[in-house]
């Protein structure tokens, strides 16, 4: 009992050290004076300037635009990235290739936006919205590889064997079988590339140009000349957004809220009242 209580207490202890300096920053979105240091009052005025802010607004929408993309992107070629591993029947050579994939998720950021700008200048591609949605695409490959391969390790091959004996050629095994099984990882792996692409700063201050920038690398610059509460209005939209990402997920993955989830408990239901033998 005295273990249970302990371990609670130091879960309510990370999740204040975590959240407290987010509701800090959101309260003081609605602050009416123009300081953290003291509330004032309630007010909306720092929302109706973040939102009469066009140059802002453009930047996030830009943001946003490259998220998803890059997202789309890196999904479908980090999915299809993870079948061919899984598929490679000599270890040597699988964990050689995971290792490479390994090795991007652990690099330092500015090391890999720094290898990004040598690539591009070599290869003469104009720093911009190209080079922000390439540097992104690459950086979360990776991620999408070592969420939807797990899912690939644990699906029984027998499932496939049963679909080949049944007449199934290549094509219809991947789309009926192979892929909606590996589906949570690859839901997965597009919900975080989109996160991975919202927060990153270092390797995108090093591939943005001139006349385009996202969010993380214009907070950055406006904080530089002193803290500005439509930030702070800012901040509050994006983690909105983010908790909407996080119900969305939790939706699509979890059986209780989608179809398939329904005909399993159904199933369930029906072989404990004997209706399914």
């Amino acid at each position: 009992m005295q273990k249970i209580k302990l371990g609670r207490l130091y879960l309510v202890l990370i999740f204040v050290l975590m959240y407290a300096p987010i509701i800090y920053l959101i309260i003081f979105a609605f602050n009416q004076g123009d300081q953290m240091a003291h509330f004032t009052g309630f007010s909306l005025r720092h929302f109706r300037e973040m939102f009469a802010d066009h140059h802002l607004i453009r930047i996030l929408i830009n943001t946003f635009i490259v998220a998803f993309l890059s997202s789309i992107l890196a999904t479908l070629i980090g999915t299809f990235g993870a079948l061919g591993i899984y598929q490679i029947k000599r270890p040597g050579i699988k964990n050689m290739i995971l290792s490479l994939n390994n090795i991007l998720m652990v690099s330092p950021d500015v090391i890999i936006g720094a290898s990004f700008l040598i690539l591009f200048t070599l290869g003469g591609i104009s720093l911009g919205f190209g080079s922000v949605l390439l540097a992104h695409i690459a950086f979360s490959i990776p991620i999408v590889v070592l969420l939807v391969l797990p899912k690939l390790n644990e699906m029984d091959t027998a499932l496939i064997r049963a679909a080949q004996d049944l007449g199934a050629n290549s094509q219809q095994v991947l789309n009926r079988v192979v892929l909606p099984y590996i589906w949570p990882g690859v839901i997965a792996g597009f919900f975080m590339a989109i996160t991975y692409s919202l927060d990153d700063f270092a390797v995108t201050f090093f591939v943005t140009g001139n006349g385009f920038t996202t969010l993380s690398v214009e907070i950055y610059a406006r904080a530089r000349h002193g803290i500005d509460l439509s930030i702070n209005a800012l901040s509050a939209v994006m983690f909105l957004f983010s908790l909407i990402l996080v119900v969305i997920y939790y939706v699509i993955t979890n059986p209780k809220y989608n179809k398939s989830g329904l005909k399993l408990r159904r199933r369930s239901a029906m072989k404990q009242r004997g209706g399914i033998q």
